[in-house]
């Protein structure tokens, strides 16, 4: 060892093993070595501070195994994209999935699409997971990237080396619309910060149970909402029961109903959508529409190695959702 630097030749002679051994370890040619001497000799490597120069050589190899995740930062999170609940709960459950199938997690926020090929590149990533862009951007993306990648709630025709993974929407509306007209709520106002995509099919879902059902587009910005509630007040007031599109939107309405002296659910029922862990320890906790976030991330992983291995028949995947039923509607 010379001044400091750590050298093949030391970690060779620490080991009792060879310095083409260290070698092959370092550039990822393990398949003569045994499972036991590569993994001392990369132990070894990290005890003695070799990382610099093993993130290095990581990064030049085929298979990185560095799974990219990228959240577009839509301005609806006002600046504070990775503490909604939703994608939180979406990053959990991909971190947990990635690390179980012995890869790297590498996390980036961003607005705008075209920087996604970039980061991929920069990072010689094996695959890709895309939550919250638009169509347009999906299809940019895939004439630009040539590695596997996985997008949630894509709304798109799955062609080429990705594949969309969506929950059943309509069906999660369906069974929110089935529920309130149960419970004899004929009338229903749905909320939402748009009339497209996803929200859309929640929407409709819901006005298949019950025709006469409303949508109300509110604001994405939180002081313009409150705002918003407060003008539109005495209609809001009008129904007997809200549906949600999201379980953000819907713990937001609650608390401004409370503010204004409307108890929920005495004079007013309010259901969302996603089961985010906040919805269950609310007041009134929260009935809503659950998505299986831990199976999604599962499937996401797995659909990942099959685009890698050139076997993925499935383009498209729909999960089910499940209503749970709490203390928020009556």
């Amino acid at each position: 060892m010379e001044s400091g630097r750590v050298r093949i030749v030391d970690i060779a002679d620490e080991l009792g093993v060879s310095t083409a051994t260290v070698s092959n370890v370092i550039h990822g040619k393990t398949k003569k070595i045994s499972d036991e001497t590569v993994k001392r000799v990369q132990q070894l490597l990290e005890d003695r501070q070799y990382i610099p120069s093993m993130a290095g050589i990581l990064l030049a190899q085929n298979d990185s195994k560095i799974i990219g995740v990228v959240i577009n930062d839509h301005e609806k999170y006002e600046g504070h994209t990775l503490e909604d609940s939703f994608i939180s709960a979406s990053v959990n459950a991909l971190a947990k999935e990635i690390e179980q199938a012995g890869k790297f997690l590498m996390l980036k926020v961003s607005d705008k699409w075209d920087e996604i090929p970039r980061f991929a590149s920069m990072w010689n990533m094996e695959g890709m997971v895309l939550i919250g862009y638009c169509e347009q951007d999906y299809k940019k993306l895939r004439e630009q990237m040539h590695i596997p990648f996985v997008v949630y709630d894509g709304y798109m025709e799955g062609s080429g080396n990705l594949v969309n993974i969506e929950v059943n929407h309509f069906d999660g509306g369906v069974q929110a619309g089935r529920y309130l007209k149960n419970r004899g709520h004929g009338a229903v106002l749905c909320i939402s910060d748009n009339n497209i995509c996803m929200d859309r099919e929640r929407f409709m879902g819901l006005k298949r149970e019950i025709p006469d059902a409303e949508l109300m587009v509110i604001p994405m910005e939180q002081e313009t909402r409150t705002i918003f509630y407060m003008e539109h007040l005495d209609k809001i007031k009008k129904y007997p029961a809200v549906f949600a599109v999201s379980d953000y939107y819907a713990m937001d309405l609650i608390q401004f109903l409370k503010s204004a002296g409307v108890s929920v659910p005495g004079d007013i029922s309010v259901m969302g959508f996603d089961d985010v862990r906040e919805s269950e320890r609310f007041v009134p906790a929260l009935t809503t529409i659950r998505q299986d976030n831990r199976k999604r991330a599962a499937l996401a992983v797995e659909m990942l190695n099959q685009l890698k291995n050139g076997d993925c028949g499935e383009k498209n995947v729909t999960l089910p959702v499940t209503l749970i039923e709490r203390d928020s509607v009556m």
